[in-house]
């Protein structure tokens, strides 16, 4: 396949991610947050080209755009590509450099959004350009989406365009977007692009304890605060079981043979993953995390007064169920919380899982392999989740795809929500390249 990216298109990658993280697009939850001026960047920036882009708000200021690219072929199911615009807050005296600066310095482009995910955005917006000045299509019609709100509940942003615009993703079998196709190196020279094949649900909880309000020096067997206190430690404490779906079962059985490990039986008697994932080495982190359902307490709320006990205590706690763990996750925080403490979905979605044996990630590993034939695409799950669960509404199934070829020592995981985000320029030509190929061949 000719390759039609041309140096226009690779500085226009770098020049996008930079101009707009310099847009502050902070989302600090509860619906606190503008993505305006950065969707009306995007917008304008398709329309230059020919792209007619379609920008549509829940709420003042909080912005989402949606363009469609026609394909050569008319007969095949369209594409969604899309990607946030929102970032979560950052404090600027923990940077190095300011966090709205989009500052390029020694091949580096640093800032709040620059790997999750303005630089997505800027490829892709790159790529459309260059494929309206060259006059190349790609096979299938895509539609591109800039959302807002996926750093808090996706209500502003993927949420409200699945519920109330259906109709801009008619034809969308599959969608491609966050957090998969970087460089994980794996040691002794081993590079590895992990492809995101399926997301845990979220399940973020609210817990409430109710007892007797009182005085803080008398005797009280009905404390607010001692049972929620206690709810809480439990789930803590909880040590989940092991749960194997197809796509961590896929990530377990490929990473043995690129370590040369013998093929594991993930179907024997006592089977322990853990055991597996020890001799992975520093690719254990990639599956780790989705072995098994989690709950993380994260927020207390209770009292105003030292010597005043409350009649109510309240809790928050960050749940994450696998696909076909929701049955447990119910059951298993029945129990914990016991009778004195009662919980409730404060935000949830589903869990999600794509085929790794589709032609979809054939394309997309044959993408990553043609610019770096010495490395190895490997199925994960997600720990966390992005914008593809509320667009599997419309029936479209969901890959992380973001390819970025990074250098060795660099922490692309911990970069996320994290201090001194930053992008290597070259990481940024090798993401667009890629993205071309694989978005012009699905």
């Amino acid at each position: 396949m000719a390759e039609h990216i041309d140096q226009t298109a690779l500085d226009e990658a770098v020049t996008f991610t930079s101009e707009l993280i310099r847009i502050d697009t902070t989302n600090r939850g509860g619906g606190e947050g503008t993505e305006r001026e950065a969707a009306e960047y995007v917008a304008e920036r398709l329309s230059a080209v020919g792209v007619e882009p379609h920008l549509l708000e829940k709420a003042p200021g909080r912005t989402n755009v949606v363009a469609r690219i026609p394909g050569s072929d008319p007969s095949a199911d369209a594409l969604l590509v899309h990607g946030h615009l929102d970032v979560v807050p950052a404090e600027p005296a923990d940077w190095s450099v300011h966090p709205f600066s989009g500052e390029i310095r020694d091949g580096v482009v640093w800032g709040r959004g620059a790997i999750d995910m303005k630089n997505a955005d800027a490829m892709v917006l790159a790529l459309a350009r260059a494929w309206a000045r060259a006059g190349v299509p790609p096979r299938r019609d895509i539609v591109l989406a800039f959302t807002a709100d996926e750093e808090d509940s996706a209500d502003y942003g993927s949420g409200f365009l699945a519920d109330h615009h259906p109709g801009l993703f008619e034809g969308c079998t599959e969608g491609i977007s966050e957090s998969g196709a970087f460089t994980f190196h794996a040691g002794q020279g081993l590079r590895l692009y992990p492809v995101a094949a399926g997301e845990r649900g979220t399940g973020w909880l609210k817990l409430s304890a109710r007892g007797k309000a009182g005085h803080g020096s008398k005797v009280n067997r009905d404390n607010a605060v001692s049972r929620l206190a206690a709810a809480v430690a439990r789930i803590g404490d909880h040590e989940w079981p092991q749960r194997l779906t197809p796509t961590v079962r896929a990530a377990l059985t490929e990473l043995a043979a690129v370590h040369g490990l013998p093929r594991p039986d993930l179907d024997a008697p006592g089977f322990d993953a853990g055991k597996l994932l020890a001799e992975l080495g520093p690719a254990a982190a990639l599956v780790e995390p989705t072995v098994r359902n989690s709950a993380n307490p994260t927020m207390l709320e209770a009292g105003y007064k030292v010597n005043v006990i409350p009649g109510s205590a309240t809790a928050f706690v960050d749940g994450r169920m696998l696909p076909g763990g929701e049955e447990e996750f119910h059951r298993t925080l029945d129990a914990l919380t016991g009778p004195d403490v009662d919980w409730e979905f404060h935000h949830r979605e589903v869990a999600l899982e794509a085929p790794v044996d589709s032609p979809t990630y054939g394309v997309l590993r044959e993408a990553l392999e043609h610019f770096d034939p010495d490395s190895h695409v490997v199925p994960f799950c997600m720990s966390g989740g992005t914008d593809a669960k509320q667009f599997s509404r419309l029936g479209i199934a969901g890959y992380g795809f973001t390819p970025l070829k990074l250098p060795e020592g660099f922490d692309y995981q911990a970069l996320f929500h994290g201090v001194d985000e930053r992008v290597p320029v070259e990481a940024l030509h090798f993401g667009t390249r890629v993205l071309d190929r694989a978005l012009r061949a699905l």
